[in-house]
């Protein structure tokens, strides 16, 4: 496979699993109230929170994983069940609970502060994100192929910072129904990233099991 494919993969992925748009109702409930000033802040803080805790997860990922003891493929394999769980919540346009439970979005409402919970964390960079990012950080070791995908992390984060600041005026152009539609899209992409993630997973660990 051709290189640049599976950056632009990486790319894709990580969009699709971060649903900036699907983010936007509930970036503007919780900022309800706020003046543009303040939603404006919160739009940067969050989309640099998503940027600084996925890189911090590109680059610190597999570490975590050896200190535990978890292989890459069994990795692969769990990382693959939690996004297609995410996807199929997607297709039916709703926030998967792996995501965000009912209890956290209630406990949302009243803090102060919602940049980096629950905006960043668990609903852009959540379980399935970072799992995204572990996954395509071992199919290279090069810093090289590392700066990549930390650049690929930055144009995502650009993206939810422009789809933050413009929720107003995006969910005025597409409506519920349009934003359910492209949710209802990014949750087929993901549903096939998550099955490729698993189906992966399952063919190392068993390598070499099977005659």
């Amino acid at each position: 496979m051709n290189e640049w494919t599976e950056y632009l993969k990486f790319l894709a992925a990580v969009v699709s699993v971060a649903n900036p748009i699907g983010a936007i109702p509930i970036f503007i409930t919780l900022t309800a109230g706020y003046t543009e000033r303040e939603k404006q802040n919160t739009a940067q803080r969050t989309s640099l929170t998503f940027a600084c805790v996925l890189i911090l997860v590109l680059f610190a990922g597999e570490s975590i994983l050896s200190f535990f003891g978890i292989s890459v493929a069994s990795f692969k394999a769990g990382g693959g069940i939690i996004i297609l769980l995410m996807a199929i919540s997607m297709v039916h346009a709703k926030v998967s609970r792996v995501k965000q439970t009912v209890e956290e979005a209630e406990d949302a409402e009243d803090k102060k502060s919602i940049a980096i919970v629950p905006l960043c964390i668990p609903l852009l960079a959540g379980p399935g994100a970072m799992s995204t990012v572990i996954v395509y950080s071992h199919h290279g070791s090069s810093i090289a192929h590392r700066l990549l995908l930390a650049g690929g992390i930055v144009a995502v984060a650009l993206c939810v910072w422009v789809c933050l600041v413009a929720a107003p005026y995006i969910a005025k152009f597409l409506g519920r129904t349009g934003m359910n539609v492209v949710t209802r899209i990014m949750g087929l992409v993901l549903a096939a990233i998550g099955v490729e993630f698993i189906a992966h997973g399952f063919a190392e660990m068993f390598t070499g099991l099977v005659p």
